[in-house]
């Protein structure tokens, strides 16, 4: 097996992974929740005012202080949502696992033993030399 048959096999083995399908569920409910998509789509309405209104050769100011308000008022009702808070952490997680995968990779690479690298263990705690754990 090549390497880009094993990756294609851990993809799908990702796939059907408790992480993913959390992550497809919430994703699902998000997709389907009216109020929400309503919530996003004026987000992106009130974003398309700000950007005219700041492109303008005389921004008028108070306006672009009230569509950031607006903005900033619909951005924290989207994000405090049940399902895109769900869909939130079903991220975080997936993302994690995808960190992980991807330093004991990199670890393999760079010459360590991928039956015994823990990118967490190996944590210095700047993240600055660091792939990402979290």
């Amino acid at each position: 097996m090549t390497i880009i048959e094993m990756a294609r096999e851990m993809g799908k083995l990702i796939q059907q992974s408790d992480e993913y399908k959390a992550l497809m569920d919430a994703r699902t409910a998000s997709d389907n929740d009216e109020e929400l998509q309503k919530q996003i789509g004026e987000f992106n309405l009130v974003r398309m005012k700000l950007e005219i209104e700041s492109g303008k050769p005389e921004p008028d100011q108070a306006r672009i202080s009230e569509l950031n308000e607006q903005l900033m008022s619909i951005y924290t009702a989207v994000m405090e949502s049940e399902n895109m808070v769900a869909f939130n952490s079903a991220k975080d997680v997936i993302d994690h696992l995808m960190n992980h995968v991807t330093a004991i990779l990199t670890a393999a690479v760079n010459g360590e033993d991928p039956e015994t690298f823990d990118p967490e263990a190996a944590c210095t705690g700047d993240c600055c030399s660091c792939g990402g754990c979290h």
